[in-house]
């Protein structure tokens, strides 16, 4: 049996990377949250990597808040960068493969057309140069990684999608910015995509999100209907919504070329995934 070591194991990616693996004897997972692993300390991560000996490393940890990684870029950088390089130093040692999740802020969200993996990068924010130097950290220390880009992700967990429809058992209307776009993705598709590459030596970066894209006020509408919620959506500019410390890129939606051009592996459409997710994981 093939053991897999999980960081982050608890987020919403995790559960569902515990989810797809559950009927597959072969492997065994390995899940650790930060009670159980500090992937910033190279110390305790080589030691546990060592005791474990895994197959592969799937590193969901990651400090997401994007307002406060603003305010402490030091402590995003430990998680998002440090963590990432510690992992994989420790998975070149014992050759384990490496999988590693970055995120579409890698990129300034000025383009007009979906960005591939060959595109520039540009963060904007202290969350985007942090995971963009967890990647360069990846390519630079794991010898067998895949980097995967991914965005919008909702799951078993704190999400967009549970936030509109909480705000909607209180309120008639919810104002929400149209001028962001992306690609909402269900965490169980990108798991499926990850349990696909695993087993292969397909190494390299990745854009991983469901087909097709929208912007925010278009999703929480969809969600609404869905839901058969008589909810109001209110579309608004970003400059209009004053809460956000940190920039949101207004355009990051992924084109998932090396996945269809290498692996031959497609994505669900966001309005088929999150129909999914709405009638069988909610």
């Amino acid at each position: 049996m093939k053991k897999i070591l999980v960081t982050g194991s608890n987020g919403q990616l995790g559960r569902a990377i515990n989810q797809i693996y559950k009927a597959k004897t072969q492997w065994e997972l390995i899940n650790t949250d930060v009670a159980q692993l500090d992937i910033t300390s190279i110390d305790k991560t080589m030691d546990l990597v060592r005791e474990v000996k895994p197959y592969a490393i799937i590193n969901c940890a990651a400090h997401t808040g994007v307002d406060a990684c603003e305010t402490d870029e030091d402590n995003a950088f430990r998680i998002n960068a440090i963590g990432p390089r510690n992992l994989s130093i420790a998975a070149a040692k014992i050759g384990a493969k490496m999988i590693h999740i970055s995120t579409d802020y890698v990129f300034d969200g000025k383009a007009n057309q979906p960005y591939v993996e060959t595109d520039m990068t540009n963060p904007q924010g202290a969350y985007g140069r942090t995971k963009l130097a967890g990647e360069n950290f990846v390519k630079a220390f794991a010898d067998k990684y895949f980097i995967i880009r991914t965005a919008w992700l909702y799951g078993e967990g704190n999400n967009f999608v549970k936030t509109m429809l909480k705000l909607s058992d209180t309120r008639d209307k919810v104002t929400v910015v149209s001028d962001q776009f992306g690609c909402p993705t269900s965490t169980k598709e990108l798991a499926k995509m990850i349990a696909y590459l695993l087993p292969t030596d397909n190494y390299g970066l990745f854009h991983g999100t469901c087909e097709g894209s929208c912007s925010w006020a278009d999703f929480a509408k969809e969600i609404f209907r869905l839901a058969g919620r008589p909810t109001v959506v209110e579309y608004i500019t970003t400059d209009q919504y004053l809460t956000a410390v940190a920039a949101r890129p207004s355009y990051s939606v992924l084109e998932n070329s090396m996945l269809k051009l290498t692996a031959g592996f497609t994505f669900a459409d966001w309005e088929e995934a999150i129909k999914v997710y709405m009638e069988k994981d909610l």
